[in-house]
């Protein structure tokens, strides 16, 4: 036996991921033990998780591995601080006393992390080769092109090659600080939204307005090739010397300040989002091109932070030159876990790989499961009311009507998933057809900006009947954007609406699903990775006739997605979800005793705005 672990840590969603012979045993990130949103900081619990999955002590494991090379980064850290000195001073006193604490002593912090009981090598793989090895190893092709794009890794901020067998191999990067993931940063963080964490919100945000901004965008903050590298005028931002994105050049160019977080969106920022959208989908789009010219390859995977941009993935799926596109679930740093044990697995140890149908990362269910043995003990310390159904048919049908009766329900079954997106392991379920439901989960139950759009998942046989998507087309990560299908929008009164007022519109028969430009982020949702969610949305569908649901992580605004069961009911108790779904065990909301309902400011003051 070979057991390999891979960390990614310190910089935003730390995680763990552990691969035995080949075989990934357990992924997690930091953030749904610790509680704290995008947690940085090792991933002590992720790990001690991984190795209990696997019934392994640190002493165990025969390889370490680390996502990125720390005296690579330090070396861009120092080049470009002494580049722009001395404006760059109040950045560099921030960030060097980490550096000399913890990132430049990694096999020390690492090896004291696993309790002095691992003895072996730690290897560090190039940030973009562990995005890479993320993107190609689980994939389902025996060759393809492979695509990274995000903020910045060591010096890379894109790169690509290809796959082949069990290796990877990269042939072209762009590098810092021209980088696709910083300019959209950029602009999420003009928009009011925190970098790192809200440029979902911005995608989001980009169909209320219009792209009035393209040609300013590319006429002067950027030098756009056909190939899709660029080259950045750097006197709008500030993030190479400052503790901000963008520079006040960026200020006057764009008519005034950034906008203040929490405050009302102003239809500036909704034209801004939609233009760096529409510009960093036309790079996406030249740079595939280009891939494809240069590798003849007939498979993309798709890996970092940008790949998490589900619009412009589909535009590459609909109008790209590929055939097919596989993208790492776990696209982030967290995915850079998985990737470095795999890397050290096939390229290193070079084991034999045999690509695995529909894939190999298990419908990205990689985390902890709980049985009802477990979520019984801890629902005996709570005062709460719940039904036990032993019938799993039985158990759906129930969960059936409560959706027929627009009830808001939360379900925790089965493992974790591994990456930002829930799956229907972790997650929040309604009827896609409620014209309310999209509102009430987002002020009731989310606690969200009422402009944010819920994801539909539909049964994979299905998927042409609802969306501008192949028939059985696979899109199992909730990672591709697609039309609803023009059968099934209506007529919009208001049609000539705009900015927020673009909400009130009824666009389609699933409307809670339907974002204002018709589109959906699809999730779909097939018998052999998500077998028991398949399972309810059939007997759903036999019932109402309709395949689709709504979907939306179990959580509310600054909160990970819940890991536990305690976690899922105490959300269930501060919110005004309906229903709750632990495994077989039934919870009503309205069964519970009034004494059993949280303080809901103080609930949602334990996290922090995302």
């Amino acid at each position: 036996m070979t057991a390999v672990l891979g960390i990614s840590a310190y910089y935003h969603d730390s995680a763990a991921a552990l691969v035995v012979d080949g075989e990934i045993v357990a992924a997690a990130q930091e953030e749904r033990f610790t509680r704290i949103k995008h947690d940085h900081a090792f991933p002590t619990h992720a790990i001690a998780y991984c190795l209990e999955e696997a019934g392994l002590q640190p002493g165990d494991l025969n390889y370490v591995g680390f996502y990125d090379k720390p005296f690579l980064k330090f070396e861009r850290l120092l080049e470009t601080y002494l580049a722009f000195a001395p404006a760059g001073f109040r950045s560099f006193l921030k960030a060097m006393p980490l550096w000399m604490r913890q990132k430049l002593h990694l096999p020390r912090e690492i090896r004291r992390e696993l309790h002095g009981d691992y003895r072996r090598g730690i290897v560090f793989t190039e940030h973009h080769e562990s995005h890479a090895a993320s993107a190609f190893f689980p994939s389902p092709f025996d060759e393809a092109a492979i695509l990274t794009l995000d903020g910045v890794g060591e010096w890379a901020t894109a790169s690509f090659g290809v796959g082949r067998g069990n290796r990877i191999e990269l042939s072209h990067e762009l590098q810092f600080p021209h980088s696709l993931g910083l300019l959209y940063s950029a602009f999420t963080y003009f928009c009011g939204f925190k970098v790192n964490s809200g440029e979902y919100k911005l995608m989001g945000l980009a169909p209320y307005g219009s792209p009035i901004y393209v040609d300013e965008i590319l006429d002067k903050l950027l030098d756009l090739k056909e190939d899709g590298s660029f080259r950045l005028d750097l006197s709008f931002f500030n993030y190479c010397q400052g503790l901000t994105m963008t520079s006040k050049k960026f200020d006057r160019f764009f008519g005034g300040p950034p906008r203040a977080p929490e405050t009302p969106l102003t239809q500036r920022e909704m034209d801004l989002a939609a233009s760096v959208q529409k510009v960093s989908e036309e790079i996406v789009l030249r740079i595939a091109a280009y891939l494809h010219a240069t590798t003849g390859m007939k498979n993309l995977c798709l890996a970092g932070g940008v790949a998490l941009n589900c619009v412009g993935n589909g535009r590459i799926l609909r109008e790209g030159p590929f055939d097919h596109l596989w993208i790492q679930p776990a696209a982030g740093d967290a995915g850079g876990a998985l990737g470095a044990a795999l890397y050290i697995w096939h390229q290193l140890l070079e084991e034999p790989r045999t690509p695995s149908l529909p894939d190999g990362q298990m419908g990205s269910l990689l985390g902890p499961r709980f049985s009802e043995q477990q979520i019984r003990a801890f629902l005996d310390t709570t005062p709460a009311v719940f039904h036990h159904l032993n019938d799993d048919d039985e158990l759906d049908s129930r969960i059936v009507d409560l959706i027929e009766d627009e009830k808001v329900v939360g379900l925790f079954q089965g493992r974790m998933e591994f990456g930002p997106r829930a799956l229907g392991c972790r997650s929040i379920i309604g009827d896609a057809r409620s014209r309310k439901m999209q509102s009430v989960m987002n002020l009731k139950i989310k606690f969200r900006e009422s402009f944010r759009p819920f994801a539909p998942i539909v049964l994979r046989e299905h998927v042409s009947e609802f969306f501008e998507m192949e028939d059985e087309a696979d899109s199992p990560y909730m990672l591709l954007v697609a039309d609803v299908a023009a059968d099934k929008r209506l007529p919009v009164a208001d049609d000539g609406a705009t900015g927020l007022d673009k909400l009130k519109g009824i666009r389609s028969v699933v409307p809670a699903i339907t974002h204002v430009d018709n589109s959906a982020r699809v999730q779909t949702v097939d018998p052999v990775r998500h077998a028991r969610l398949h399972r309810l949305m059939t007997a759903f569908a036999d019932r109402t006739g309709c395949p689709v649901m709504i979907n939306t992580s179990f959580n509310v605004r600054g909160e990970p997605i819940v890991c536990e069961p305690e976690h899922a009911y105490h959300c269930f108790m501060g919110t005004d979800m309906d229903v709750l779904v632990l495994e077989n065990f039934l919870l009503l909301k309205e069964e519970q005793p009034k004494t059993a309902v949280p303080d809901r400011d103080g609930y949602l003051a334990q996290f922090e705005l995302d």
